[in-house]
């Protein structure tokens, strides 16, 4: 750890500021370049594995929540990127954001002491206004509740109109920026 720490500090801090250093700073790019190649080839497994339609955020979310494995809760689990939506239904509202919490609630449904927000730090997802929204283990039910089927919501791709039943839509509004996808899940 210590290693790669170093290689990043030099990389990003010493090796750039001026041309007395430049072949410094181009080293230490490359070493640390190399030191990542592996966890990055490790990240992208990890993110296709996870996929929500394979359950993968699900089954680590339970297992730290039931098991207290690999960590002891409370625990959150961050990642970033842009998730993958299959369009399959006609006429549905929303982005990628609010399907992938859609497919999470659904796999988390009856789970005690998980939640989750997945969002667009642009603070627009898909067609709506929203940025994404905020699930927990009980958020399938309520849709039910609200007349919402979610599992038929998720196969139309209209998560937004799922989660505007309930009121669980997170609309910051438009940022002016967009660094990138987010989604936390926190247990307790």
């Amino acid at each position: 750890a210590l290693l790669f720490r170093l290689a990043n500090t030099l990389d990003a801090m010493w090796g750039y500021r001026t041309a007395h250093f430049i072949d410094f700073g181009r080293a230490a790019a490359r070493i640390d370049d190399l030191l990542n190649w592996i966890p990055a080839r490790l990240s992208a497994l990890l993110l296709y594995v996870t996929n929500p339609s394979r359950g993968g955020w699900k089954a680590i979310a339970r297992e730290v929540a039931g098991k207290g494995r690999p960590f002891k809760a409370p625990v959150a689990i961050l990642s970033g990127g842009e998730t993958t939506v299959t369009l399959r239904g006609e006429g549905g509202k929303g982005g990628r954001n609010s399907e992938f919490l859609l497919a999470f609630a659904l796999a988390i449904e009856g789970t005690e002491g998980i939640a989750a927000l997945a969002a667009d730090t642009d603070g627009i997802d898909g067609s709506e206004s929203n940025a994404g929204a905020f699930a927990d283990g009980g958020t399938a039910a309520a849709m039910r509740r609200a007349g919402i089927d979610p599992g038929g919501a998720l196969a139309a791709n209209d998560a937004w109109s799922a989660f505007a039943a309930i009121g669980a839509l997170f609309e910051p509004g438009p940022t002016g920026t967009n660094v990138n996808d987010l989604r936390i899940i926190l247990i307790e």
